[in-house]
């Protein structure tokens, strides 16, 4: 509803028409509000477990993850460790001087 400026008076009362859409409102009372309020706690408690179990199993799996991250990575270092000394091996092995051919003539 517009109300003029040079209006002084307090709220204009209207009859509002049934067809009107403010009156096509609905109005609840106090116990219609907390039961709506209270099924929007449940369903943010239940939404809340969900995501929690959720947030669980990830951390679960990030853990399992870590653990065999672990699990190569000591693997990797003992195959590194290994390759590194057959090469020195082969390095010492092919420093050394041959015996073949060096006497005969």
């Amino acid at each position: 509803m517009i109300v003029s400026r040079e209006h002084s008076g307090g709220m204009v009362e209207e009859d509002i028409d049934a067809g009107d859409v403010r009156a096509m409102s609905p109005r609840r009372n106090s116990a219609e509000v907390d039961k709506l309020g209270e099924e929007a706690r449940k369903d943010m408690i239940e939404q809340a477990r969900v995501l929690q179990t959720s947030l669980q199993a990830i951390v679960d799996r990030v853990e399992e993850v870590k653990t065999e991250h672990e699990k190569l990575e000591g693997g990797n270092k003992f195959l590194q460790s290994y390759i590194g000394e057959l090469m020195s091996t082969s390095k010492i092995t092919s420093s050394a001087p041959s015996k073949k051919g060096k006497g005969r003539k």
